[in-house]
């Protein structure tokens, strides 16, 4: 096939990918070719306000200058060893990383996925070695309508039939308990518990947030039951909910925390895996790996992603931001909004279903000049960089009430 001679518009460039691409995403039909802060732009130079950023991976906004300049400083010295050797980055970030998430050891990854992944294999580890639970017996307990990825182990534990159908076997060894019900968790956890894997905020099932105390009471069942406390803030965490972690908002330090999407800074797939040391230290050489975990240009953007952090300037931004999201969403109830969750700079907005669906309100909202996203039903996502301004936020509001009172 001859490649094109002139610049390919929107519409020709999502008609090239039906034929090639695995039809595994349904995106909404928008062409980004650059972007900058809070803002893209597409082929044709049209700008949108990005409000998804990437579903937390863009939390720093698009090519953040700090990000950018550690990934272009680090690219001209070196950018892969494999953990068969070591390198001048990795140590850094592991500290760092470690000391603002407040836990001893980091299992450095790629995706989010891989640290879900990896902290199965952890709890399991540390069950069977520390525990004492009998090989091949150990269970983890989950919520229902969670969201941790999409492998084949992890799609074993989802509630989503989407997800799930035509993909097993699956993967034993999880019992699904209804979140936010102390009660039934607790009824589910016995001597083969390894571990009680929750998100702190259920990102993908609308942004649902637990009731107050709910996850003190998960750290205080584990604790009880001799299992781990497995938090996944790949979604919540770094800032997103107005603290470093979400867990935060309750006081609460799990056993290991899974880190990803933010990590990275919108420029590498970073993850990690972050715990005590008498959890991680259960691995020993050969037993688990990744050969681009912990390279050097995901350490050096990783730790500038941490200094961005350890100011907690971006905390509080989100923390502030998030009340005017909040108040903005509130004088919407009643007028095609019926109800909706948020914290920091984090929303789930359940639409007036006879308004059209979640994807029909994002189309309408794409053709606003603002990007958001669906997630089931008529509910939308809407997760802006932190870097957004309160007029930037306030013109979104204004974009979406016009798209639900008029209908536009």
């Amino acid at each position: 096939m001859t490649a094109p001679t002139h610049p390919r518009t929107s519409d020709e460039l999502i008609r090239a990918e039906e034929p090639v691409l695995a039809h595994n995403y349904h995106p909404l039909p928008v062409v980004v070719a650059r972007a900058e802060g809070a803002w893209v732009e597409d082929v044709e130079g049209r700008r949108y306000l990005d409000m998804l950023a990437g579903y937390s991976a863009l939390n720093f906004g698009h090519r953040h200058p700090a990000l950018v300049e550690a990934a272009h400083r680090q690219l001209d010295r070196l950018t892969l060893t494999s953990r068969a050797f070591h390198n001048d980055r990795l140590a850094g970030f592991a500290e760092r990383l470690a000391a603002l998430t407040g836990q001893d050891m980091v299992l450095p990854m790629n995706t989010g996925a891989e640290a879900v992944e990896s902290g199965i294999k952890l709890a399991r580890k540390w069950a069977y070695d520390v525990k004492g639970v009998p090989a091949d017996r150990a269970t983890i307990v989950v919520a229902a309508d969670n969201f941790h990825g999409r492998t084949t182990t992890i799609v074993s534990f989802s509630t989503d039939e989407t997800a799930r159908s035509g993909f097993g076997p699956f993967t034993p060894g999880f019992r699904i308990v209804p979140y936010n019900d102390l009660a039934a968790l607790e009824a589910a956890v016995d001597e083969t518990t390894a571990a009680v894997l929750i998100e702190p905020i259920q990102g993908e099932a609308g942004v649902l947030i637990p009731d107050d105390g709910y996850l003190a009471g998960v750290r205080e069942v584990t604790r009880r039951a001799g299992c781990l406390f497995v938090a996944d803030e790949i979604q919540s965490g770094l800032g997103r909910t107005g603290r470093t972690l979400a867990v935060e908002h309750e006081g609460v330090v799990p056993d290991v925390v899974l880190l990803g999407k933010a990590l990275g800074g919108g420029i590498v797939p970073v993850s990690a895996v972050v715990g005590r040391r008498e959890v991680l230290g259960v691995l020993h050489p050969g037993e688990h790996g990744s050969t681009f975990g912990g390279n050097p240009l995901a350490a050096a953007v990783g730790t500038a992603v941490v200094e961005l952090l350890e100011t907690g300037a971006f905390q509080r931004r989100a923390a502030e931001l998030g009340e005017v999201l909040r108040d903005g969403l509130a004088a919407l109830v009643g007028r095609g909004v019926v109800g909706f969750r948020s914290r920091g700079l984090w929303a789930g907005v359940d639409v007036d279903p006879a308004l059209g669906t979640g994807r029909a309100v994002s189309e309408r909202l794409m053709r606003e000049g603002i990007l958001a996203k669906d997630t089931h039903g008529s509910t939308i996502r809407l997760a802006p960089p932190l870097t957004i301004t309160a007029d930037e936020l306030t013109s979104a509001l204004a974009s979406l009430e016009k798209v639900l009172v008029s209908g536009a």
